[in-house]
């Protein structure tokens, strides 16, 4: 056969005499075929030649693009077609793509140089675990379909997100992973059974041809391990190397290969000692660490595909009478669908007939139904419980609220936060550290003429291998964030869980948030010859003709029928029942129609509202906000937690003064603007405070911008969402004291992570230097110091009780505390 030579960029055997060489200068560039060479000169024509300097694996043959795939690309260009996938952001749109093709590092070097220099490109970033790419452009600049010409052009695939897909990708790696991990097991057993009788002499009569015969099946035992299940850590390790960026791979790479080639070297030119059975068994533990470690990624992974999957793909369509399925897809604002009882909603949107339950969760966390009727939104996600409902398209496809969540979950896992960072420095000191000792290790024995120099220099390496700093760090993160998104609080922001811990101060909004944000009816104190019911049922008689947010709290009531009503705008509302004029409104119009003052109740609190009828007074309504039903326990919590809680409204004083009072809040300022809120936002911060903001308006985003951690409440505005570093999806405030727990436990436990691994090390290092520990027994210790910090981190993936809050009998009652209101 004639000889052949390696195409430049894809590595793939070609004939000398058919090879492509358009520089003879430089010969060894030749490409086997037209493709890669486009491909070669699109690279160097941006200068980004390092990517065959840095790359770990052969590129792939590129596919040239067929009209019929330019026109599918085009075709994406469609805003209908960009309705699943592409989301509008700030100066531009956002997409989610699966890139295929993709062999290492370098390649998303490649891809992401390449792309940020097209001309209407803001930003693009490939998460390598997930293969998934975030791409914002602007529309005006360039179209989606040129940017994808561009990546095909390169040799590889882009397509739509689709969580299908995704979930398959993962499965597919999770099973390649386990198929690693069996093969290092049964190749660890295996060696095992051959290496025990050689080292305890349990045969003591065996011959040299059965030593040498149990040398060969070691051999044959441990190639596969090596070859297959080891192979990561190899190309990692030279990806790490090309790169200056020394990892945990580095040293365990430099093990396994040295021990693996010292032993084949013995076993084909004789020797004393192979170790064949340290290679297997430290593949194993370390492969078996890792699984650990990526079953949380994954869980993670098929977390957010489960959710994308909550989004179906059909749904029912209304047209009259008549009715049809369609794909999701194909619906529009205005659109009005049927959702039967079991069915998953399919959009945003408004229920305009029927009343039902529905489990939301997918998108708060909360577990139990919430009963939904005419009127109220509703969110893709949803699941129907047990009666039909006709529902009116506001959002559908990427513009959901669900779909929001999801691009939030993506981006919070693409981040680094700053305690992993200084992980992987440390990591990659001791790494660098441990490559000078271990031959100066040897070379120190050597010199004492040592016969068993190497096998300490081997356990030099192995034993202080920093897996447990590289693995255990991400793990308690990624395992935290997935428990907090399950309970309904979303970190939006790679930072929030490491800062919330150090959190000594929340200060909170008023309306929305600490209360309920809508009018409520709080009593009634009948007057005159009327029942509370009649009076309750005139009453919504005549709201029911208002749109003033007053009339909500009479939706649903039973009604009395009243005539010629009149809208008295600011003031209240006349009409006729039974043919005696009826009036209901703010104590100074009624007085007007009833010709005296009127005073309300001693104890009357919030909004007081009057009926007269025939010029009588009947009844004074007293309707305010009322507070959340959860408030009081979260306030009594965090106090128990030495954490100050302060409010701060643009309501009027009296009604915060209430709502302080009634909750036993430290501080509390009404009347306050947004500029006072941030100056007070800013003297705390003055004070060495770590100060929490919780609102939901967006009179609330200058102050969230000045506290160390902003959470909007899950009904906040989408803008208020944005800016905001968590969202409480479920709004239970006491979600608030689980998140700073958590964060708190996830610091302890990281903590105890890190000082487990370097203490471990700074033991195990002078143990094994000094030759007190052989090859087989430091992949054992490594491999257990690794198991040991991340089973420590996924106990972060349970909850657990939460602690009661220490007693205090000054907060046993909601008034026991007096608040300082300003």
């Amino acid at each position: 056969m004639a000889e052949t030579v390696p195409c430049f960029h894809c590595s793939e055997p070609v004939r000398p005499d058919s090879a492509i060489v358009p520089d003879p200068d430089h010969p060894e560039r030749a490409f086997c075929c037209h493709g890669c060479k486009a491909v070669f000169e699109t690279i160097h024509s941006e200068g980004l030649d390092n990517f065959y300097d840095f790359r770990t694996a052969a590129a792939v043959t590129p596919r040239s693009l067929s009209r019929a795939d330019i026109e599918r690309l085009r075709e994406l260009d469609h805003p209908v077609a960009q309705e699943e996938f592409v989301a509008p952001v700030k100066g531009g749109l956002e997409a989610q793509l699966l890139i295929g093709g993709i062999t290492c590092a370098a390649c998303i070097w490649l891809l992401e140089q390449h792309l940020g220099r097209h001309s209407g490109v803001q930003s693009f970033t490939v998460n390598h675990t997930t293969q998934r790419a975030r791409l914002v452009w602007s529309p005006d600049q360039t179209h989606l379909s040129d940017l994808l010409i561009a990546i095909h052009e390169l040799g590889y695939t882009a397509s739509p997100y689709h969580t299908d897909e995704a979930e398959l990708a993962l499965k597919a790696e999770n099973r390649s992973a386990i198929i690693r991990l069996l093969v290092a097991g049964i190749g660890t057993m295996q060696s095992m059974m051959l290496a025990v009788p050689l080292y305890f002499e349990v045969l003591s009569d065996m011959s040299p041809e059965f030593v040498q015969l149990f040398r060969w099946f070691s051999l044959l035992v441990a190639t596969p391990v090596v070859a297959y299940s080891a192979r990561p850590f190899f190309s990692n390790a030279i990806r790490d190397l090309r790169s200056r960026h020394l990892t945990m791979d580095v040293p365990v790479a430099t093990a396994i290969g040295l021990a693996y080639v010292a032993s084949a070297w013995v076993t084909f030119f004789g020797g004393e000692e192979v170790y064949f059975e340290s290679v297997c068994m430290f593949t194993f533990f370390l492969s078996l660490g890792r699984f650990i470690e990526t079953r949380a990624r994954y869980r993670a992974g098929l977390t957010g595909a489960a959710m994308g999957s909550y989004q179906p793909r059909v749904a029912t369509r209304l047209q009259g009478e008549e009715s049809e399925v369609v794909a999701a897809h194909q619906l529009r604002p205005g659109d009005r669908i049927r959702v039967k009882p079991g069915e998953t909603l399919a959009v945003d949107g408004v229920i305009v007939a029927g009343q039902s339950t529905l489990n939301e969760a997918a998108l708060t966390g909360e577990y139990l139904p919430e009963s939904h009727g005419p009127g109220e939104e509703i969110f893709a996600g949803s699941i129907n419980g047990e009666s039909p409902l006709e529902v009116q398209v506001r959002q559908t496809g990427s513009r959901t609220r669900l779909s929001g969540i999801l691009r939030i979950l993506d981006r919070v896992q693409a981040e680094k936060p700053h305690i992993a960072r200084m992980a992987d420095r440390i990591a990659g000191v001791f790494v660098s550290r441990v490559l000078i000792i271990a031959p100066l290790v040897w070379i120190g024995w050597w010199l004492a003429g040592a016969d068993n120099a190497f096998d300490i220099t081997l356990s030099v390496l192995v034993v202080t291998c920093p897996c447990a700093l590289s693995l255990a760090t991400p793990t308690a993160l990624t395992s935290a964030t997935l428990r907090l998104r399950k309970l309904g609080f979303l970190p939006t922001r790679g930072h929030t869980l490491e800062t919330l811990g150090d959190i000594d101060t929340v200060v909170f909004d008023k309306t929305g948030t600490l209360t309920e944000g809508r009018l409520h009816l709080l009593n009634v104190a009948p007057e005159g010859d009327l029942s509370e019911q009649q009076v309750l049922a005139i009453a919504a008689g005549l709201e029911r003709h208002s749109e003033h947010p007053i009339a909500g709290v009479f939706k649903g009531m039973a009604e009395e029928p009243v005539e010629q009503v009149n809208n008295h705008l600011g003031q209240g509302l006349t009409g006729s029942w039974r043919g005696k004029p009826a009036v209901i409104g703010h104590r100074e119009f009624v007085s007007e129609h009833v010709g005296r003052a009127l005073t309300p109740p001693e104890d009357a609190q919030g909004i007081d509202l009057w009926l007269a009828i025939d010029g009588q007074v009947q009844a004074c309504l007293l309707i305010d906000d009322r507070v959340r039903a959860d408030a009081y326990d979260a306030i009594r919590t965090l106090q128990a937690r030495n954490i100050s809680t302060v409010m701060l409204s643009g309501d009027r004083s009296s009604h915060v003064e209430r709502v302080a009072r009634e909750l036993g809040i430290d501080e509390a300022i009404g009347g306050a603007s947004p500029e006072d809120k941030l100056a007070r936002l800013q003297s705390l911060a003055e004070g060495d405070h770590k100060i929490m903001m919780v609102g939901d308006g967006l009179n609330d985003l200058p102050s969230m911008a000045g506290a160390s951690v902003s959470v909007a409440m899950g009904s906040a505005t989408d803008l208020t969402q944005l800016r905001a570093d968590a969202i409480l999806l479920s709004g239970n405030l006491q979600l608030l004291v689980k998140a700073i727990d958590a964060s708190r436990e996830t610091r302890r436990i990281i903590r105890q992570n890190m000082m487990w691994a370097l203490g471990y090390n700074l033991l195990a290092l002078p143990l094994a230097a000094a030759g007190l520990v052989p090859p087989w027994l430091a992949a054992i210790g490594m491999s257990a110091s690794s198991l040991v910090v991340v089973l420590n981190a996924l106990r972060l993936s349970h909850g657990h009780a939460d602690p009661a809050p220490a007693d205090n009998p000054q907060q046993t009652t909601s008034d026991g505390k007096t608040a300082t209101v300003t």
